[in-house]
């Protein structure tokens, strides 16, 4: 793996790794990691400090799905796992299509096929400023027909055991043995989010509607604060005795397609943006 394409602005830098999914390797203030720093010669998105979700987030169950009276199936692209995941943009290489001091856009282009027969392009515009990062990505419908449409990131933040998490919502989504939601429950079942909460040492693989947009990371390291526009959910995802948190920015909740969950559609030539903005 090439070495990241680096951006830099006052106290920022972050290294990108397009041909990785559209990754982010890095995101550092001061030196300090602000995202999971990804390891020299990283050739896994799942180990890196953020990629994006497109053309949806989080799961399909088993791959399978109907649209406009259509069915499809996707294939399954996480081991031995039984559904589809995160979208087709973190399995593909991604092209910088702009790269300045403090800017980049890294674009994809998907032609149909490999069990999403629209074709579209994503884009994923960042910036970098005095005070933190921002990511717009970008779905726009390339095709000649209506196409469901879902978009998130995933970005690894550092955790330690001073962690506490904070977000407001107003429900979360139980999952079956396989993560798939079956049940909305009380927000605080895994802590009061609300006011500040440590995280339990156990799986927390989750997803929250009636998110304010808002989240805030306080660790030995200070704080770092998660702004989105565009996310109707959020997805946390912690697993035991790791040294990161995933506070992940959607569009839509797991298995949307299959469930009475709102997800959007696009016709022809329209376009979904997300936004992420990270500050500390």
């Amino acid at each position: 793996m090439r070495e990241p394409a680096m951006l830099c602005a006052g106290p920022w830098k972050t290294g990108l790794l397009p041909e990785l999914g559209g990754a982010i390797a890095y995101l550092t203030r001061c030196g300090r990691d602000v995202l999971r720093r990804a390891p020299e010669g990283v050739d896994d998105p799942l180990a890196t400090g953020c990629f994006p979700l497109v053309p949806y987030a989080n799961r399909i169950a088993h791959g399978r799905f109907s649209f406009a009276g259509e069915a499809h199936r996707l294939p399954l692209n996480f081991g031995d796992h039984p559904h589809s995941l995160h979208g087709i943009g973190w399995q593909s290489p991604w092209t910088m299509n702009m790269a300045g001091e403090a800017e980049a856009v890294m674009e994809l282009r998907h032609a149909g096929g490999g069990g999403w027969p629209w074709a579209f392009r994503a884009e994923q515009r960042l910036a970098l400023d005095d005070d933190g990062l921002t990511i717009c990505l970008l779905l726009t419908n390339e095709g000649d027909r209506t196409m469901p449409a879902g978009l998130g990131l995933h970005p690894y933040f550092p955790r330690d055991a001073s962690t506490r998490l904070m977000m407001a919502t107003q429900r979360m989504w139980e999952g079956d043995e396989t993560m798939i939601p079956t049940r909305a429950v009380a927000p605080g079942t895994f802590g009061d989010w609300s006011a500040g909460s440590g995280l339990p040492e156990c799986l927390i693989d989750n997803s929250f509607d009636g998110w304010t947009g808002h989240a805030a990371i306080d660790g030995a390291d200070g704080v770092t604060r998660i702004g989105a526009i565009g996310a109707r959910t959020v997805h946390l995802y912690a697993p035991p005795g790791e040294t990161f948190l995933c506070v992940e920015p959607v569009s839509h909740l797991p298995d949307a397609l299959n469930q009475d969950f709102a997800i959007d559609t696009l016709d022809p030539g329209e376009t979904l943006a997300l936004k992420m903005r990270i500050t500390s």
